[in-house]
């Protein structure tokens, strides 16, 4: 995955903060292209050179409202991770919980970075490493959050192992044949591995399209709960994974 180049942003004074409320207000309920700097100008109390001074372009104003809103949002979820505790599995499903409270208060026309790039068609925009850098931002926190998941049951075993697992040592466990993994071959070692990075990596993507598909399902009002069925579905994914051995058991 390439990196994603950070925006420009600009220094904030009162004026500028201003437009900015106004912008932010009005992109979100009517759309980017429908609100001209005229009537951001307008609603903000301050003349369009005033706009101009302080932002420079249009474009620049998109900037600061997606970069704005996802620096608002990671404050939120930094909280809720914060409050979940070390638990891997916890962390995960606070996430989801985290988007249906910010959904609840500042969301309620869905995702503004999916509604923004439904809008920007031009790759140039400075406003797509903004789109961009936040969905990429989330996808790597997913998948940091299920590797956190896979080392945790790779300490040793989990209660949901039974009477089996607790009879096995986390450091050679007893295959099928009767071999350990201290007899397998090294190279097998490293392909299992490399299967389960690639397992966590899958997962994470699973959860993110969870994820966005509640964001969507919630602006466009297509189900009753999209965030609490992405949960359940998101606490399924996870129970599974412990089962197989590869995750920390969910409480």
């Amino acid at each position: 995955m390439e990196p994603v180049e950070k925006p420009r942003r600009v220094r904030m004074t009162p004026g500028a903060h201003r437009v900015l409320e106004a912008a932010e207000r009005l992109f979100y309920e009517r759309g980017i292209h429908a609100v001209g700097v005229d009537l951001i100008a307008a609603e903000a109390g301050v003349t369009k050179k005033t706009l101009y001074d302080r932002f420079g372009s249009k474009e620049q104003i998109v900037v600061e409202y997606l970069a704005g809103r996802d620096e608002r949002w990671r404050g939120l979820l930094g909280g809720r991770l914060e409050a979940a505790g070390e638990e891997p599995a916890a962390r995960v499903l606070a996430v989801f919980e985290a988007s249906r409270a910010w959904a609840a208060e500042y969301g309620e026309r869905g995702c503004s970075m999916v509604n923004a790039h439904a809008e920007i068609s031009d790759p140039a925009h400075p406003a797509n490493p903004v789109i961009a850098g936040q969905k990429r931002w989330m996808l790597d926190l997913f998948t940091r959050l299920v590797r956190d998941l896979d080392a945790a049951g790779a300490d040793g075993p989990t209660p949901a192992d039974g009477p089996r697992g607790a009879a096995m040592s986390a450091d050679a466990a007893v295959d099928a044949d009767g071999s350990t993994s201290e007899d397998r071959p090294a190279g097998e070692g490293r392909a299992a591995g490399q299967g389960r990075a690639a397992g966590a990596d899958r997962l994470a993507g699973t959860l993110m399209l969870l994820h966005e598909g509640a964001l969507v399902a919630h602006g466009l009002g297509v189900l009753p709960d999209p965030f609490g069925h992405a949960l359940d579905q998101a606490r399924d994914l996870l129970r599974n994974r412990a089962a197989a051995g590869r995750g920390a058991p969910l409480r």
